[in-house]
């Protein structure tokens, strides 16, 4: 008889600690109604059955939204889902509706659920505000992750700044961002519009749980990671190797391109950023660029343009001058006049100037006067890639007979082995326009 109260004891002590160590979790969703959760903008239709909740889509409805009743900050949050194979949903997070912002629409940070083509699920959209922070362009290893036709799980960590997806265990994105700390969470159900081949495709959720206590950051995976905080350097970008060129500070890694001196006219630190020619009136020192030179190397950075304006990162600087290389082309393509010059469009923005156009998709290119995050890789093998907001749009090699016929054609054509340097500087352009820049970081590859 003492023996077995003994065992007893023994496992309640077991069951205990089980339950506290699962007692860490809170479920978000019992089973059996929407208790806790509230329906926001659209009217698909949300139901309970089978344990599980169902998102159905309704024609001529907006989004719609199955919200938290509460708002949540720092979490982890794991959701299995099941979706319709041509149907778009996500989940919102640290979202909000407020009927100050259009008429109470939802808006924040989304874990997109699109088992399209694109394969983005896991990427992160900044529902009704900003648009896509990282496409899946960004983490191309990702985009095999979600399994049509089966359950996925997918687990989001929202912990400080830091924003973490994943997708059954794969590592999906990862962002930087303070903009909304706090918020709800929501289920999407995308609006179809007056499309009746959508018409009642689900989606469907189960064990709906979250972790707001005793949190600890995952480990850095080595993904992309796109970092919004203006002119910081996150924890898993130190990791990578980035460093900064440009804190918000000062211009100590600069010098003026084409005599070597300190920087004194025409470039300004303004509230962290740095512009070119906003006085002007002063006749500034022009091109900039790093007293440092790089090999192969992944250079990110934000730029914001005014209206007309027009500038360009250079690299790939030799013998042929200090201010003659490869450019990443800085342009107002509406309202500037070298983007209808060259050959079909290769002088517009995010192009390599002069010599190959950008291929732009306009939904990923900013208004003038918002921040654009530009990206440069260049890789060991002399393949050279130039992003735009999250999307590749140039991709060449160096040296290829393809690289020489361009060259070949262009405004470099009497340039021995033009833009072909082993090392180069980061050049700014002074084109005499007032363009502004921050977050600039660099990394060398191996």
């Amino acid at each position: 008889m003492k023996k077995n109260l003994i065992l007893l004891a023994l496992l309640v002590f077991i069951a205990g600690t089980v339950f506290s160590q699962d007692g860490e979790w809170i479920s978000l969703f019992n089973g059996k109604d929407l208790t806790g959760w509230k329906q926001l903008n659209g009217e698909a239709k949300y139901e309970v059955k089978d344990g599980m909740i169902i998102g159905t889509t309704v024609l001529n409805t907006p989004n719609s939204f199955l919200c938290t009743e509460k708002n949540y900050s720092d979490f982890i949050f794991e959701v299995d889902l099941l979706v319709a194979n041509d149907m778009n949903s996500g989940i919102q997070f640290r979202s909000e509706s407020k009927p100050e912002f259009n008429n109470g629409r939802v808006h924040g940070y989304q874990c997109e659920v699109d088992p399209s083509t694109r394969a983005w699920s896991g990427g992160i959209y900044d529902e009704a505000r900003r648009g896509w922070l990282y496409p899946l362009d960004l983490n191309p290893a990702a985009q095999s992750a979600l399994k049509k036709g089966e359950w996925n799980h997918y687990r989001i960590e929202c912990i400080g700044n830091s924003i973490k997806t994943w997708i059954n265990g794969i590592p999906c994105a990862h962002v930087i961002d303070n903009m909304t700390p706090s918020g709800l969470i929501a289920l999407q159900v995308h609006s179809i519009g007056n499309n009746k081949e959508k018409e009642g495709e689900q989606i469907k959720w189960k064990n709906i749980r979250i972790k707001t206590k005793n949190l600890k950051p995952s480990p850095s995976e080595g993904i992309y990671v796109v970092n919004l905080i203006p002119n910081d350097l996150s924890e898993a970008e130190k990791e990578q190797g980035f460093e900064l060129l440009f804190n918000g500070k000062n211009l100590d890694n600069w010098k003026v391109a084409s005599t070597g001196k300190s920087i004194e006219k025409g470039w300004e630190i303004v509230d962290g950023e740095l512009v070119v020619n906003r006085n002007k009136e002063v006749k500034g020192d022009g091109d900039i660029s790093t007293k440092q030179e790089f090999g192969p190397f992944e250079l990110k950075f934000d730029f914001k343009l005014t209206e007309g304006a027009n500038n360009g990162i250079k690299y790939g600087i030799g013998n042929n001058g200090p201010n003659l290389g490869l450019e990443y082309q800085i342009l107002d393509d509406e309202k500037h006049p070298d983007a209808r010059q060259g050959v079909v469009g290769n002088r517009t923005l995010a192009s390599l100037y002069d010599l190959i156009p950008a291929e732009k998709d306009p939904r990923f290119i900013k208004k003038i006067g918002e921040w654009n995050q530009g990206r440069i890789v260049v890789y060991p093998d002399n393949t050279v890639q130039h992003w735009l907001n999250g999307r590749k749009v140039v991709e060449y090699k160096r040296g290829s007979n393809i690289y020489k016929a361009l060259v070949a054609r262009s405004k470099y054509a009497a340039y021995e082995n033009f833009g072909m340097a082993e090392k180069t500087p980061i050049l700014i352009t002074d084109h005499h326009d007032e363009v502004y820049f921050r977050s600039i970081k660099i990394r060398e590859l191996k």
